[in-house]
């Protein structure tokens, strides 16, 4: 039997494949839900092949995802939390920057992420204590280099409606929160943003950007971890802020502040 990062991975590239065969570049149809966020059939499709796969290969684990199962009674066990496309939006308007994250935490702490970006054919790894690695390998964290001005900033796109920013860096803004934190992860952007993430974005990212060696944490004093019981975790967001080191992520924690809500 595979250990839990070897069939994350392979579960992980299984069913990105499996999502390109939804995918197109002229856009897919979409659904709105309740939150205003998007949901299409390949995110419906994909959470039921790896929910099915899990149970099949991990009876006694527990499993949240986004579309199947947002939320868990009392457990006692290890816990995978999933994100069958991270990136909805990008990938119904034919956009290559979307992905699977799989995450199985132990004792509410991720233990195993792994993300895969099918189109970008890019698979990001970690498992606690052994390092981040990018299609195998290892990745680190990079703060700004010297008489080079193209470092950049990661964001989402409700940060500028309810943070007003002073951060110097350029701005991109990726369009899944999986990816941005992956790209500080890799030593690509410096500092990373997202004000509304929910526990699926986060728990195999978190992981991949810490064992990068790069700092994370929510800036409201909410914590993502440990995943609690008995929480549905489609009304939680945890509002986190990345850095390439715990430096650049106090000094950002300065320059993002909340707008005041006009009465």
């Amino acid at each position: 039997m595979d250990s839990p990062l070897a069939f994350a991975e392979k579960l992980a590239v299984e069913t990105g494949k499996h999502l390109l065969g939804f995918f197109s570049p002229n856009g897919t149809d979409t659904i709105v839900k309740e939150d205003f966020s998007v949901v299409t059939d390949a995110d419906l499709s994909a959470d039921k092949l790896i929910a099915e796969s899990i149970q099949d290969s991990f009876p006694g684990d527990y499993l949240i995802s986004e579309e199947l199962q947002p939320s868990i009674g009392d457990s006692g066990g290890p816990i995978w939390v999933v994100d069958p496309v991270d990136g909805t939006t990008n990938f119904s308007l034919g956009m290559p920057i979307w992905g699977v994250s799989i995450a199985r935490l132990i004792d509410g702490w991720p233990s195993i992420g792994v993300i895969y970006f099918p189109v970008l054919d890019e698979l990001f790894t970690a498992q606690q204590g052994s390092g981040a690695f990018l299609n195998g390998k290892k990745i680190s964290t990079q703060g700004p280099i010297s008489g080079q001005p193209n470092s950049f900033f990661s964001c989402c796109t409700r940060t500028h409606r309810h943070y007003d920013i002073s951060i110097r860096f350029k701005t991109r803004i990726l369009g899944s929160a999986c990816y941005s934190i992956c790209a500080v992860a890799r030593g690509m952007a410096v500092v990373g943003f997202e004000a509304t993430p929910k526990i699926w974005d986060l728990a195999a990212s978190w992981l991949i950007l810490e064992e990068a060696g790069g700092t994370i944490e929510s800036i409201n004093g909410s914590q993502p971890f440990p995943v609690g019981s008995n929480l549905d975790y489609r009304k939680i967001s945890f509002p986190i802020l990345s850095g390439a080191d715990s430096e650049l992520v106090s000094k950002a924690r300065g320059q993002i502040r909340p707008k005041s809500i006009k009465q």
